[in-house]
């Protein structure tokens, strides 16, 4: 804990580059989530550790209603943007079947560095609304449970912008500027990434308390290739904001940090360890890829 509150204190002189968010994330065997019970297994075996370990949780109305949302990613054919650490993703959810008329549109930089995550301005040049969030992800270990490392994930999310995502990489740069930091041919095309479409169901389990107001909300996700109609991945996520991390409770902190490496030994079975959701679309028939997280 002292690690972390020491980098971030590093970081505070850096405007809108605070980490304002911890996002505890796990990724799941997919196989084990082909119908709703899989959610309702898992869950189950989570709210063991949760009696366990004397935790408080709100579970919501609608824990076990699924939410649709279609997700690409788009790069150039060699993956310029992710093999520097940049994605480009856009989110689409759906209502009963039906597309909304909104989208999100997701640009961040994302590497285990905080301070070469906080100097990247990812700020858009598109004018409108946009939301910048800085995050602190914590994964598994690499090839063991009951573990985790830190990535930092700098991102800027707009609702519905005007562009063009399957154009030259030139259109993508005059919106995100930051993109000239890498050498690409003006001509270069954007498309999307191993032609695959994400279809992504959530549930929105409820919110998890650790104690002096720390909290977070948890969900439980599936990623489906639709194309090929085959499961890619699971995962199970909490989110926590906070104004800064040295102000949050020691003892709340480190109690969610047990939860996180505790739910990791106790649903073992559950585990997919040594790759992200993003890694695997990426990886997919693909030997361009050089930066798997």
């Amino acid at each position: 804990m002292d690690r972390h509150i020491s980098k971030y204190a590093q970081t505070r002189h850096l405007p809108r580059d605070v980490v304002h968010y911890r996002e505890y994330k796990i990724l799941l065997q997919p196989d084990r989530f082909s119908s709703k019970s899989g959610f309702l297994d898992f869950w189950h075996a989570v709210a063991q550790t949760i009696k366990r370990l004397d935790i408080k949780v709100d579970l919501d109305r609608h824990a076990f209603d699924s939410q649709v949302r279609e997700v690409l990613f788009y790069d150039t054919p060699k993956f310029h943007l992710y093999n520097n650490h940049f994605i480009l993703r856009k989110r689409t959810f759906y209502d009963q079947g039906w597309p909304r008329q909104d989208h999100e549109l997701t640009f961040k930089y994302r590497g285990p560095d905080l301070a070469n995550a906080a100097a990247v301005d990812v700020r858009p040049q598109l004018g409108g609304h946009d939301v910048v969030k800085f995050k602190e992800e914590l994964l598994p270990e690499r090839d063991r449970l009951g573990g985790m490392r830190s990535m930092y994930s700098h991102g800027c999310v707009l609702t519905s912008p005007k562009i063009v995502l399957d154009q030259g990489i030139e259109h993508i740069r005059r919106a995100f500027p930051t993109l000239n930091r890498i050498a690409i041919s003006p001509d270069t095309r954007m498309a999307l990434v191993n032609n695959v479409a994400v279809e992504e169901v959530q549930n929105t389990i409820g919110t998890i308390h650790f104690g002096h107001h720390f909290r977070g909300k948890a969900t439980i996700a599936i990623w489906r290739d639709r194309a090929m109609e085959k499961s890619l991945a699971g995962e199970f996520a909490f989110q926590c904001k906070f104004d800064e991390l040295e102000e949050v409770s020691r003892s709340a902190v480190l109690l969610s940090e047990d939860f996180y490496k505790q739910v990791q030994l106790d649903c073992a079975e559950w585990i997919k360890l040594g790759t992200t959701k993003t890694a695997m679309v990426y990886g997919l028939g693909s030997e361009q890829v050089s930066n798997l997280e």
